[in-house]
């Protein structure tokens, strides 16, 4: 109830402020006008951001793939894992719209999709192989010691002690991941400057463009609904974890 209460005084005081101060509809349009565009825009606005959060899932996958698998190997040597993760660390604190050129050439100017994918999941693709990295490593000394004890494979050492160490970090590295790959995916769609993707960032663009920011705001309504919609999958996926657990 309180978020309801406190989201229905915002866009009442929005409300009156645009028609007590008169603003341009060009500047901000009142809440009846988003309410307006987004009932008229619906079935494209809706594809659009289909089309957005399928790329953002792929780039999530990808990135969970990548990270994860690639923490899970250097996890065992404290060499690799010495040399990788400067690497990792660069790749984070590259803007994506530095490399985007060079994706896009790489991934071919016809298939903006997949230049859209690539850059998500490199933005996406640090928070999850830091934090199964950081979880493949906070296992129980005492624990570790008594495997030892008992002469445990690295493979027995990794299912029965590791993994299941790990979760919780796994877990809240998907869910920092997932709000990164949404904004990923939209950072990529701008900069890949073509509208092949047909993505809500297009849609942003276009109503730019023309002015339309009723039709700009109601874009970032379907933008927030669709990374509420993806936190909800990854929480789905983490009550399910800690059940089986």
């Amino acid at each position: 109830m309180p978020p309801l209460l406190l989201t229905a005084l915002i866009l009442a005081t929005w409300e009156l402020a645009c028609r007590a101060l008169q603003v341009p509809a060009y500047l901000l349009p009142p809440p009846r006008a988003v309410a307006t565009a987004l009932v008229d825009r619906a079935p494209l606005l809706a594809a659009s951001a289909a089309a957005t959060f399928w790329m953002a899932l792929q780039a999530l996958i990808v990135a969970g793939l990548l990270g994860g698998g690639l923490a899970l190997a250097v996890s065992m040597n404290a060499s690799a894992e010495r040399a990788v993760r400067p690497v990792a660390v660069a790749l984070q604190v590259t803007p994506v719209v530095a490399i985007a050129p060079l994706v896009l050439i790489w991934t071919g100017l016809d298939h903006a999709d997949r230049a859209v994918v690539v850059l998500a999941a490199a933005v996406a693709f640090f928070p999850l192989f830091s934090g199964v990295l950081t979880g493949l490593k906070s296992a129980d000394p005492d624990l570790e010691r008594l495997f030892d004890l008992y002469g445990a494979s690295p493979l027995q050492r990794l299912i029965r002690l590791r993994l299941p160490a790990a979760l919780p970090f796994v877990l809240e590295g998907l869910r920092v991941a997932s709000g990164l790959a949404v904004i990923g995916a939209v950072v990529a769609e701008f900069v890949s400057g073509s509208g092949a993707t047909q993505g809500l960032a297009w849609r942003l663009l276009e109503a730019g463009n023309r002015l339309r920011t009723a039709d700009m705001l109601a874009a970032l309504v379907w933008l927030m609904v669709m990374g509420l919609a993806l936190n909800a999958l990854v929480s789905a996926l983490e009550r399910r974890a800690r059940a089986a657990r």
